[in-house]
């Protein structure tokens, strides 16, 4: 089995989200891709987050329909702010014996890595998708991880991505990436404006029922 997870706050989901999703899935020929919201992002304030229940429900609405997109509250059950390599270490040790696992993010997060916790270990656990928006110049690992750990992976042409010592690869794949936030759809939101299109409709129509964004 592979499996990508795509983590982040979702706030809300948006149509930038499955999209990249879907690609990723493709471009791997994963067998599934879980959704992961962070119940308390370590680089967010709480009271700038909009609660679990209203993402973890956005998100249910905007994969309906599709078997191939999963959700997981593993991080909703923790107490402690939400832990990429804490998530990842859960996920490995529930399903390890037949899980091939895709940790997928963007390049903008994938270069403040360095400031995650455990990162080194986080990237020695699975394998890595940053996706990268068109033009983009892959420069490698130099510049975004400091050398010493970055000589530990070795570009292996065969798989067009860089192998760790743990035999896991960080790829570098471009994505049709929508000029899509969610910051720009809350503020949209608030100011009685259409997101249409932004979202899925039935995200939407859950914004509008929910009053979602209106205070802010």
């Amino acid at each position: 089995m592979k499996w990508g997870l795509l983590g982040g706050t979702f706030d809300p989901v948006h149509t930038g989200h499955l999209r990249c999703a879907e690609e990723v899935l493709e471009i791997f020929n994963l067998n599934r891709i879980c959704f992961i919201p962070a119940s308390k992002p370590p680089h967010k304030i709480d009271a700038d987050i909009t609660s679990f229940h209203h993402r973890e429900q956005m998100i249910t609405l905007a994969i309906e329909g599709n078997p191939v997109f999963t959700y997981s509250d593993v991080e909703k059950r923790r107490e402690d702010k939400s832990y990429s390599v804490e998530t990842v270490d859960h996920i490995l040790k529930k399903y390890m014996e037949d899980l091939e696992l895709y940790f997928i993010l963007g390049q903008d997060a994938f270069h403040a890595i360095h400031t995650w916790k455990d990162w080194e270990r986080l990237l020695l656990l699975c394998n890595f998708v940053v996706m990268t928006r068109p033009g983009y110049e892959d420069r490698g690992l130099k510049g975004i991880l400091p050398s010493d750990f970055a000589s530990q992976f070795i570009y292996d042409d065969k798989v067009k991505g860089f192998r760790g010592p743990t035999g896991h690869v960080i790829y570098f794949r471009g994505v049709t990436f929508l000029d899509i936030s969610s910051s720009d759809i809350r503020q949209r939101a608030s100011e009685g404006k259409s997101i249409k299109y932004l979202v899925p409709e039935s995200v939407r129509h859950y914004i509008m029922k929910n009053s979602l964004y209106k205070n802010l």
